[in-house]
């Protein structure tokens, strides 16, 4: 296992070695090549070069503006540039199968380029699980009001996965009395919720509902 990643005492947490890194590329690439051959508007039928290409300028985007943070907490997560958005975008787009795949490949590409790893099952609640999550906004494609919705519904849906990991591995950081599951329901939803709020009220302008519409347009012909 010191082959991919080792085990820092003073932290706490595991560090990726270089030949993690390229596996966690190779399954990067592997989700990705899922997303081309085995989803699509139908389900059965391959994606075309335009889907694949709004998929991947959305993980881009969501990676490039996760970068740029209002605040950072200590054990992960921050309020960002509105990077869930563009994640949750894939599933409102094209459906669930493809939000799903994309998020969990923006979530791989997360712990590639920011890893925080304590155990297994916690990587992957929080990373592939969680971001995976973000494509629950695929169920409210075409629904009205279903950019907001979906986007709400998928940011919830990546909360509960973190919420479910910090109660499993961080409980022992909570405050001397304060009930373990309490302290990680508040401190995941003290960066989730406000970036959620800022993201509802941007998506509220006029001027942006109509732009992503027109993206959407411009997606799915």
């Amino acid at each position: 296992m010191s082959a991919f990643v080792i085990y820092d005492a003073e932290n706490l947490e595991y560090l990726l070695q270089p030949l993690g890194y390229v596996c966690l590329a190779a399954l990067l690439l592997a989700l990705l090549a899922c997303i081309f051959f085995f989803t699509g508007k139908s389900g059965k039928n391959r994606m075309g070069t335009r889907e694949l290409m709004f998929c991947a300028m959305a993980i881009a985007l969501s990676t490039a503006t996760s970068f740029i943070k209002f605040a950072n907490l200590p054990f992960g997560g921050s309020v960002t540039l509105f990077s869930m958005l563009f994640v949750s975008l894939t599933g409102y787009f094209y459906g669930p199968k493809t939000g799903f795949t994309a998020g969990a490949a923006c979530g791989i590409l997360q712990l590639i380029t920011g890893p925080y790893i304590y155990a297994p099952l916690q990587v992957l609640l929080d990373y592939p699980l969680a971001f995976g999550a973000l494509g629950l906004s695929g169920f409210f494609h075409n629904r009205k009001h279903g950019l907001v919705t979906g986007y709400a519904v998928g940011v919830t849906g990546r909360y509960l996965f973190h919420v479910v990991s910090g109660y499993l591995f961080f409980a022992e950081y909570a405050p001397e009395g304060m009930d373990p599951l309490l302290y990680t329901l508040g401190y995941n939803l003290s960066y989730i919720l406000p970036e959620l709020v800022l993201t509802v009220i941007l998506l509220a302008v006029p001027a942006v509902k109509n732009a992503v519409g027109t993206v959407k347009r411009q997606a799915v012909s």
